[in-house]
């Protein structure tokens, strides 16, 4: 029986999933973090991690012990293919290898397969489209500097801006000033823009505030609702940025995947700019990655 793996490689897990030729998933394995190889042991930690989830899918598939040979395996890597590829090539037991980004193989697992677009909001955000012909596009996914609209980074970001324009006394009145400072232990907002400039607190930490925003919504804050509103639509604009290069002006299916999307008033307003229907994910990154493997020897 022909076999397939797909490898969803974080910065927090290596997943895995082995496949038959059916697109039955037979087994999902678990192991540590893919590290940047190009930091000290980043290979051997690379190695570990695919190693191990391949074990604990094989275990899990009941083929453990057994000569497998994959007819293919697609990786979708954190921190992109390229410095993973010749590596990944060398130890997977596969006739064929595909290395992608972690972004495509979450668009093709959340669409199960099919056209349409995804919005990732993270720390960060990115919009990915795919279309019928495997044509893709994208639109963000810029960085903190440059973009990254609607992520939970920008949403503190947003946050903090409203928090230093009440306290200097020219921005409206918002809970939000007095929230982020009780979450940080800070004296007045202006010193927590300073520490956020710091190493203490690095992007994934600063994201880590945004529920703050919900919270004070929740409890009537105007100015959080705006953000958040605000917010919805912006993850819109990115899926009709990506979308349109490939369908035009109706989107076949959107699927918003990230934290962010667990606030109601964002998944309200990006549902109601949203220029197609909005789905929940099919599957799992790493089900995408084991769809897109069987694609390989199509």
């Amino acid at each position: 029986m022909p076999y397939f793996l797909g490898i969803d490689g974080g910065q927090t897990a290596t997943k895995t999933a082995i496949g038959d030729e059916t697109g039955r998933v037979l087994g999902v394995g678990l192991a540590g973090p893919c590290n940047h190889v190009g930091k000290a042991e980043g290979r051997a930690k690379l190695t570990r991690a695919i190693t191990e989830s391949l074990a604990d899918a094989l275990t899990a598939a009941e083929l453990l012990g057994q000569e497998i040979r994959f007819e293919a395996a697609c990786c979708g890597m954190s921190g992109g293919p390229d410095d993973k590829d010749a590596i990944l090539r060398e130890i997977l037991p596969a006739d064929r290898v595909e290395v992608v980004t972690d972004a495509h193989i979450a668009l093709t697992g959340a669409l199960g397969g099919l056209p349409g677009v995804i919005v990732i909001a993270g720390t960060g955000s990115i919009a990915l489209a795919e279309s019928a012909s495997r044509r893709t596009a994208r639109a963000g996914g810029w960085g903190y500097i440059y973009g990254d609209e609607g992520g939970a980074f920008d949403l503190t970001r947003q946050a903090l801006r409203a928090a230093l324009r009440m306290e200097e006394g020219w921005g409206e009145p918002t809970a939000l000033h007095d929230k982020l400072l009780e979450a940080t232990g800070e004296r007045s907002a202006n010193v927590l823009l300073h520490r956020f400039y710091t190493d203490d607190w690095p992007r994934p930490r600063i994201a880590a505030l945004a529920p703050l925003v919900e919270e004070a919504a929740q409890e009537g804050d105007r100015v959080a609702r705006e953000l958040l509103i605000q917010t919805g639509k912006l993850l819109a604009e990115l899926a009709a940025a990506a979308g349109t290069q490939l369908f035009g002006d109706v989107l076949p299916r959107i699927a918003p995947i990230g934290g962010v999307f667990e606030s109601e008033l964002v998944r309200e307003a990006f549902i109601a700019a949203a220029q197609g229907s909005v789905i929940e994910p099919v599957e799992t990154p790493a089900v995408g990655a084991l769809i897109r493997a069987r694609r390989l020897t199509r």
